[in-house]
């Protein structure tokens, strides 16, 4: 099955955060490289008067790069100013896919979800907190940084990053996951987690008149490596910057090259997915009771669902990233036949269960109920809405 690409009327925006040196540039910068034909625009904040990580994504982004400069993001700016970085971003002459937050090593994630939440701007929506740590050095980072234990709770995904550095990885992973709250948790080497995990992969055959990074190098994709495309794990640092080793444009100059697909493989290891259709509609009341007891590790939910007799006019995309829920409310397209398709993603999820509980939420009901969809109805932002987001 094909699967569904819902189609917000907002562009996503992900928080990308972890304590210095876990390796946030190393992950978008891979982003960039596997964006899959989709156009990711980044918030890049960095503490310090020369903006490295701002450097280490020149080039790739152009004008979808925002740097916010000295500071800490959360601090530096409120709602209203941070609205004003997303507008940039979120013009629709950049055709931007998804934007990501890199956040400084120092910054308070949940003071930067705070702001988003309370976001005025129409045309982006949460996309999760992606919490990055560093296995090789966790312990230590721990202790240095307690305040880590209440980073991981919060966060929606957490990726436990230079794994092949760390004296026992599985010790480290059990452990995060005894940290988290739900959030699904994902190994990694090199930041490289499969993008679809954060956001919809739009094939470069459906862009029209727009170029992405991938479409830019063609046959010529770096491929991440020991010494390429990383100020903290093994290549470069700051003194190789300070002598003219980095020009803004390339961190990978002397890497080793490969063609598009030969990383086909290693990058869909660390996550499960189910896709699941109904013929039939869903009853709303199921739907919200499995909606609101998610089960770990289950990350983002993407589809169209069908409520039948309970709104015959529209279909309903979801929106679901850790324990944010948004529901878009649309009308049929015209002799389209009428499905619930359903595409779920995580890590270390029981996908037959999960498929068992949405089969057990379809409804033969011919009637609505008259409170039927008060639940899903919590979720439908009121597009004269400018408050606080109700999830």
């Amino acid at each position: 099955m094909s699967q569904p690409s819902p189609k917000p009327q907002q562009i996503p925006v992900v928080v990308l955060a972890g304590f210095l040196g876990s390796g946030k540039t190393t992950l978008l910068n891979h982003l960039l490289h596997r964006s899959g034909g989709s156009r990711i625009g980044a918030l890049v904040n960095d503490f310090g008067a020369i903006e490295i990580d701002a450097m280490a994504v020149a080039g790739a982004l152009g004008d979808s790069t925002v740097s916010l400069g000295n500071g800490c993001l959360c601090c530096a700016v409120d709602a209203s100013e941070l609205d004003q970085y997303l507008e940039r971003l979120a013009e629709p002459t950049l055709g931007i896919d998804v934007i990501v937050i890199e956040a400084s090593g120092l910054a308070e994630p949940q003071e930067l979800v705070r702001m988003l939440l309370a976001s005025e701007h129409p045309g982006v929506v949460y996309g999760g907190l992606v919490e990055v740590v560093d296995a090789a050095e966790f312990d230590d980072t721990r202790a240095r940084h307690p305040e880590i234990d209440r980073h991981l709770a919060l966060a929606d995904l957490v990726v436990v990053n230079k794994l092949d550095r760390a004296a026992d990885g599985e010790r480290v992973l059990r452990l995060v996951r005894t940290l988290v709250d739900r959030a699904a948790v994902v190994p990694a080497t090199y930041g490289r987690i499969d993008p679809e995990f954060l956001f919809d992969c739009r094939p470069s055959e459906e862009r029209i008149g727009q170029l992405s990074f991938d479409d830019l190098h063609g046959d010529d994709l770096y491929e991440d490596g020991p010494h390429g495309g990383d100020l903290h794990e093994g290549g470069l640092n700051e003194e190789d910057l300070s002598e003219g080793g980095l020009n803004g444009e390339s961190l990978n100059e002397d890497a080793p090259r490969h063609r598009p697909h030969d990383h086909a493989g290693h990058l869909h290891a660390a996550y499960d997915s189910l896709s699941f259709v109904s013929p039939g509609p869903l009853d709303p009341r199921r739907l919200m009771t499995f909606l609101d007891s998610r089960p770990e590790g289950l990350y983002r939910i993407k589809g169209y669902v069908d409520f039948g007799p309970y709104d015959v006019r529209n279909r309903y995309a979801v929106h679901a990233v850790g324990r944010f829920l948004r529901f878009y409310p649309e009308p049929w397209p015209a002799g389209g036949e009428r499905l619930t398709q359903l595409v779920l993603i995580g890590s270390g999820i029981d996908t037959a269960a999960l498929e068992k509980e949405l089969e057990a939420s379809r409804s033969d009901a011919p009637h609505a109920d008259e409170h039927g969809m008060w639940g899903v109805l919590r979720y439908v932002r009121d597009p004269e809405e400018q408050g606080a987001d109700p999830a």
